[in-house]
């Protein structure tokens, strides 16, 4: 392979190889639920993340304003919530589905502030995809009953997500290295205390500190670095559509690390959502833009620690 023809393809493999971390990393994560619970294992995922990525940029280099300063924190908090929300949908369901449902919160986003006439067939299409995971026991056996909590904190995490796109909007004069580590540092305050209040000391074991930071490395700290090598490469609906492909990951990655068996509808909506946010970002107003400026604005990461 020639160097041009791998400086084309290694921002989108770098992608893909985020989007594979996280799912390795969440699967590896959610062995951990029989010892600490689904708090425990967020407070131990986020802790160490925001452990290691604030020793990665360390975030003291940049100075804040008060303004900054309360813009991180209200965006550390979005970012506590979703995580926190999405491990305690694992509780209750697949992985794959948890994903899906999660990813309704950005490309709502995405279609709000466009709302151009081809949006609603995207929009459409999204909606189809929830309407064959949302209904709770419709379809009798053929179908895998969900949880109503677990779908519960699915959305919750969705809406999270959303509110750290918005945020994260307001946060454009904050290095991109800073934002991150200090809103993780943000989002531990938040997750921390309900896995200390769930787990207690079950936390400390030694074993668990260290699958916890792990687990935090695999699915936080790889990911985030190779998406930002890739971001400012890729044009935005190159990223857009690569970074779509997590749900169907996610659920491979539930099939083979976890057991989680979908359904052929199971299969079909996450098949739509996926091509809802792909074909969102094709469409998008400067998609074909490589400015950093274009790719860094749309891009709503996952950012579950």
């Amino acid at each position: 392979m020639s160097k041009n023809h791998w400086n084309h393809w290694w921002p989108l493999l770098a992608v893909l190889g985020s989007v594979t971390s996280l799912g390795v990393g969440t699967s590896l994560a959610k062995q951990l639920f029989p010892v600490v619970g689904a708090q425990g294992t967020s407070a131990l995922c986020v802790g160490f993340a925001a452990l290691i990525l604030v020793c990665v940029w360390r975030p003291w280099r940049w100075p804040l304003d008060r303004r900054q300063a309360w813009s991180l924190l209200r965006f550390g908090v979005a970012l506590g919530g979703m995580n926190l929300m999405f491990y305690m949908a694992l509780r209750s369901i697949p992985f794959g589905l948890a994903v899906a449902i999660e990813f309704s919160g950005p490309l709502a986003v995405a279609i709000y502030h466009s709302r151009r006439p081809v949006d609603f067939v995207w929009l459409a299409l999204a909606v189809a995809g929830l309407a064959l995971i949302l209904p709770v026991g419709l379809g009798g056996g053929a179908t895998l009953v969900l949880s109503p909590v677990g779908i519960a904190c699915a959305v919750g995490a969705a809406i999270c997500w959303a509110l750290y796109i918005l945020l994260g909007q307001r946060l454009d004069h904050v290095p991109s290295g800073q934002a991150v580590s200090l809103g993780l540092a943000c989002a531990a305050l938040v997750v921390v205390p309900f896995g200390v209040a769930e787990a207690g000391a079950r936390l400390l074991a030694p074993g668990v500190l260290l699958f916890g930071l792990m687990v935090a490395a695999i699915s936080s700290a790889l990911p985030y670095t190779l998406e930002m090598l890739a971001l400012r490469r890729l044009p935005p609906a190159t990223f857009g559509i690569a970074l779509a492909t997590e749900p169907a990951v996610a659920a491979f990655m539930g099939m083979l690390l976890l057991n989680e068996h979908l359904t052929p509808l199971q299969w079909l909506a996450i098949a739509c959502i996926m091509g809802a946010a792909m074909g969102s970002a094709m469409t998008r107003p400067g998609a074909r833009s490589t400015s950093p400026e274009a790719a860094a604005a749309p891009a709503g990461q996952g950012m579950e620690a």
